[in-house]
Formats: structure tokens, sequence, C-alpha cells
């Protein structure tokens, strides 16, 4: 019996290719490909700017220094994520905190949101910057997060590594609409991949601009950017303290070639959703629910055991999908359970809906390749334990 893992990455002889050819080309790390692959998601997406790098969690990075966050400013995120994002704020000295989720899209709760602004508007510890995380790949409510962030002089980053190719009120996320930034991941299960990779997109130059000076230790060679006058043609100026996040070409040009494919990949998400929707519904489990605003990309579904309807729990189903050969997974643990955050001081209780979310959820395969006999192998072992 084959295994079934969560997420998948699907590689075609169009992809590879395309490595192959920048493998026997004269540029292997940033040249033209880490360009053409910005030119597709910031046309994609509607953006102005495209600022490639290594890693999501290097572009939430370079994000936050980009908008000056430091020492003194404090950035909010939601606790249903991976650590990177609240860890991004930390790389730059800032303070972290968290927004509990909306208890049916998981997502950064406005309604939360608002009453932490009005109580701390009072003692005039506003943030600096608010990051929404668009959780399994269905976008936030940025319309209203955009709003507030008018009124309360608050910068937004938008991390959005698990929603390249999702919408919102039928635009596209990424278009940076209501946000300064915003931040995709091309890790393999992800909706495209570059491997490892990351992307960053603005529509502020000066932004995008001080991204890629970042990015790349610092270091400039555009004369108009320099303190006093150049060498000569080989001369160059250590201007910020950056760091070494760039894309190589090989990354980049898969990149490229997945862009292609994203749309199809994401309407094949949708497909097996929906057939989850279908094969799931008489069983004891919350399907995730989606707003009808939004058009997830699916990154993932998650799902959540329901204890009213059920004895069993979410520990036996997850051993049992598991012994099954199926590669489940659960997301998030709440940020600020997390023992590094316990020792800035959060503690179990402070955000109880991203806890009772986390009680009950696991994240079941879904990839572009799945077959409906490996969906059915999914549903019959959740039949059997929440039976």
């Amino acid at each position: 019996m084959t295994s079934i893992p969560y997420g998948r990455q699907d590689i075609n002889e169009e992809d590879i290719a395309a490595v192959d050819a920048v493998l026997r080309s004269d540029w292997l790390t940033q040249g033209p490909a880490v360009e053409r692959f910005e030119e597709a998601v910031k046309h994609y997406c509607g953006a102005a700017h495209a600022v490639a790098v290594n890693s999501a969690t290097s572009a939430l990075h370079l994000a936050c220094r980009a908008l000056d966050l430091g020492p003194g400013d404090i950035l909010w995120t939601s606790p249903n994520t991976f650590v990177a994002s609240a860890n991004a704020a930390l790389y730059c000295g800032a303070g972290i905190d968290f927004v509990d989720i909306d208890p049916r899209t998981y997502n950064m709760s406005v309604e939360a949101l608002v009453q932490k602004l009005e109580e701390r508007e009072k003692t005039g510890k506003l943030p600096k910057v608010v990051m929404p995380v668009h959780f399994a790949g269905q976008s936030c409510d940025m319309a209203e997060i955009g709003r507030l962030a008018v009124r309360y002089g608050f910068s937004i980053i938008e991390d959005a590594s698990h929603a390249i190719g999702g919408q919102r009120d039928d635009e596209p996320v990424g278009n940076c609409a209501y946000s300064s930034i915003t931040v995709f991941s091309f890790h393999p299960v992800k909706i495209i991949t570059t491997g490892e990779g990351g992307m960053a997109v603005t529509n502020d130059a000066e932004l995008s601009d001080r991204m890629r000076l970042l990015r790349s230790h610092g270091v400039t060679r555009n004369p108009e950017c320099m303190i006093g006058e150049a060498h000569g043609p080989w001369y160059y100026q250590q201007v910020e303290l950056g760091y070494n996040y760039r894309m190589t070409d090989m990354q980049a040009a898969l990149g490229a070639s997945q862009m292609k494919r994203i749309d199809e990949f994401v309407a094949k998400r949708h497909q097996i959703a929906g057939r989850y929707d279908e094969f799931l519904s008489s069983l004891p489990v919350v399907l995730p629910w989606q707003h009808p605003a939004s058009r997830s990309a699916y990154h993932l579904y998650p799902i959540r055991i329901d204890r009213e309807h059920t004895s069993s729990s979410r520990s036996a189903a997850f051993a049992a999908l598991r012994e099954n050969g199926i590669g489940v997974n659960v997301h998030y643990i709440p940020v600020h359970t997390q023992p590094y955050f316990r020792a800035l001081g959060f503690n179990a209780g402070d955000f109880p809906r991203a806890e009772a979310y986390y009680a009950d959820a696991i994240s079941i395969p879904l990839y572009p390749r799945m077959g409906e006999a490996d969906q059915m192998r999914v549903v019959d072992v959740l039949r059997c334990v929440l039976a």
C-alpha cells in the first residue's frame, strides 16, 4: 500500500526543461530567470513590484525591515500560523502580540482586532504593523482590516504564504489594495513551488527598492545611492546592514514555469475540496467553511473532529490515518503556546479560539494529482475511527 502525503509538488517535463536550460546557461544564481519569475508573479497578482527571495520567512523579515519595524514597535499577527510570522518581528527587535481568530475561517478575527485596537488606543500601545495570515489559502477580510489601518495608523503586511492563486471580492490575493506588502511561499507543498523560496509584492517603489537592497547584504552598485563618488565601474558600497536572501536562477526558472499552471493547480484543489465536502458530509467532522466573498487557493483542507457527535478524539483519528499510510498533519499549534513565546509572557488561555481550533484540527491530504481513490482511502479511515 503506497503512502499518501498531506501535500506534494506537481513537476512536469516543462518544469524540468526550464531548470535544465538554466543549468546549461551562464547563470546559476541571481540572473534573468529571477527577473522573469518576478514579472510573472506581479503580473498575475496585479502588483507593481515583486522581490524574489530564498524563503517566505526571509520575505517577511525584509517586509518588516522595509517598514522600519524595530525596537519599541510592536507587530500583531494571528496565533494560528507558523512561527515565522511572529519571528519576523522579533528579528527586527520589535515586540509581538496576537489577535484571536474567527471561529469559522480560522483567520484573524476583525471583531477581535477592533476590540484590541480600541483597548490599546487608550494606553497608547497600538501596533506599528498588523500581519493578517491567509490561513489554508483563504483571504482575510482585507477591506475591513484596511479601513482599520487608516483609522489607527498601522501598516499591513499580508502573510499570504498559503494563498497565491486565491481571491477576495474577485480580486487576486497579492494586489496590495489594502496592504503595504504581501508575502508568498513557494515551499514544495504550497500552490506553486521553487523548492524553497518566497516573494514580496508591493505597489510602493520605495519599499521594493529597500527590500531589493536588503536581500543582498545592503550592497549597491548604483552611483545615485552611494555616499561620495564611485571609484570606477568595479565599485560598490554597503549602505545598509542587509542579508544574503537571494533566490537562484534555478529556483526562479522552476517558479516561472509553475506559474503557467497556477490556475490549473487551484482549480484541481477546488475539485478535490469539493469531493471532500461531499464524502465527509455525513461524518462527525466540521468542514472548512468558505466565506462567500473568498475563493481560497486551498493550500490546506483542515477538518475538526466534532466531539459532540463522536467519542473518538483527534489523537485517535490522527494515529489511525498515519498507521494507514496517510500523511496527515496539524496546522497549527498556536504560536503563543510555544515555549519561546511563553517565556515572553504569553500563556495558555490568552487566545481561546485559536486554542479551541487547534484541539480538534487535522489537515488531511490535498494536492493537485490526488486521485479519487486516494481520497476515498482517507475518508474510509476517518469513517472507521469516528463511527
